[in-house]
């Protein structure tokens, strides 16, 4: 049988898995650990299975350094299912059912959207024509009687990340981090709820873990759905009904990956490096490449630019896209609602991957660059 040819996949998500965990995984695949069954067909309730969520909580506590009073649970649903599931639970925290939404991208705007239907939404930021930068919080509304303010620490689409934790005055911070988990240090103390879901940074789709600050659980209104209950999820550790045991098996394969390269520090150091290495060859190719996102919030994860020319040249953009994936450079279009390209950096992306990409890049520039002086 031939050797599979693997390809650098920058997809935004589902996205590449480091390939050490797959290959443990397919180890494993039809024999878990003497048992005679794949993990696909343990039940949750059996020894094996408490052990694989166990370990997988316990590292994802180490990785991060959660502290005693936060609860971790892994539910299904996605990051989407999360923005019914804060206000179901929080909204309620004080009179008035009111949250403050910190908009800066299409996954809080939908976040918002979804929690109008629960309670009144305080949109935080002055309206944006376009997401490209956050606005300076002296411009920021928010409110002092709010249950919680709500934003996403990185948006996926148009490439804005917060390098910061907002100063909300000590009303309950929920964080959307579905897309930088585990790429730098956290204080997990500033935060209320903190949710991701797996299938960008750690692990594959189908699951979501969730961080719950203890004062935060049991503040759910009446109609929220049993699976969605913080308590409910908290009180039967995360076994209330059938969990997606497969993608807690990967995600738990990942923090072990996370950990034996060094750890959140490392993740961040690559990241970093990532980063820089991209952008530099956008910053410095003369406006053949251009990303519109302000310098201070440019995502480390999710970097979106144009080819050609600042609003892009749709016919260059298509040859960078075909000729990119001739070289198994994949998953380089970008999102629908924006257009142009975006790669998408998280941490199963080495530093290498990247330098092939940035070679690719350079080398259209030059080719294009010498198409243009000739047709001068």
């Amino acid at each position: 049988m031939a050797a599979t040819k693997r390809v650098i996949n920058f997809s935004p998500g589902p996205a590449k898995l480091p390939e050490d965990v797959l290959h443990k995984a397919q180890a494993e695949m039809i024999d878990y650990g003497g048992t005679g069954v794949s993990v696909m067909e343990l039940s949750h309730r059996s020894s094996h299975f408490v052990k694989i969520i166990g370990s997988a909580e316990k590292n994802f506590r180490d990785l991060l350094h959660i502290p005693d009073n936060y609860r971790v649970i892994f539910t299904q649903g996605g990051g989407t299912g999360q923005f019914a599931a804060a206000p179901l639970n929080l909204m309620k925290l004080k009179e008035g059912a009111t949250a403050d939404y910190i908009i800066t991208g299409s996954w809080s705007m939908k976040a918002a959207k979804e929690a109008e239907k629960y309670g009144t939404v305080n949109k935080v930021l002055p309206k944006l024509d376009k997401y490209t930068v956050i606005p300076d919080q002296a411009e920021w509304n928010l409110n002092p009687d709010a249950s919680y303010v709500f934003y996403c620490a990185n948006e996926t689409i148009h490439g804005v990340e917060f390098h910061h934790v907002p100063d909300t005055h000590g009303v309950p911070i929920v964080c959307d981090m579905s897309s930088n988990i585990l790429t730098r240090p956290i204080d997990i103390s500033k935060f209320g709820v903190i949710f991701a879901g797996a299938q960008k940074n750690i692990g594959c789709a189908g699951t979501t873990v969730v961080i719950i600050r203890d004062d935060l659980i049991g503040h759910a209104i009446p109609e929220c759905p049993s699976i969605f209950d913080y308590k409910t999820m908290v009180g039967n550790n995360s076994i209330y009904n059938t969990p997606p045991t497969y993608s807690i098996y990967i995600m738990g394969l990942v923090f072990e990956w996370v950990l034996h390269h060094g750890g959140v520090e490392i993740m961040e150091q690559r990241s970093h490096d990532k980063a820089k290495s991209l952008y530099n060859i956008i910053n410095l190719s003369n406006g053949f490449y251009s990303c519109p996102i302000d310098p201070d919030c440019r995502s480390r994860m999710n970097v979106p630019f144009r080819v050609g020319s600042p609003d892009g040249d749709e016919a260059l953009e298509t040859k960078f896209i075909d000729e990119a994936a001739s070289k198994g450079l994949m998953s380089l279009k970008g999102h629908r609602s924006v257009g142009g390209i975006r790669v998408s950096l998280y941490n199963a992306i080495s530093v290498s991957d990247v330098h092939i990409l940035t070679e690719f890049m350079r080398n259209f520039y030059l080719e294009q660059k010498g198409v243009i002086l000739a047709q001068g």
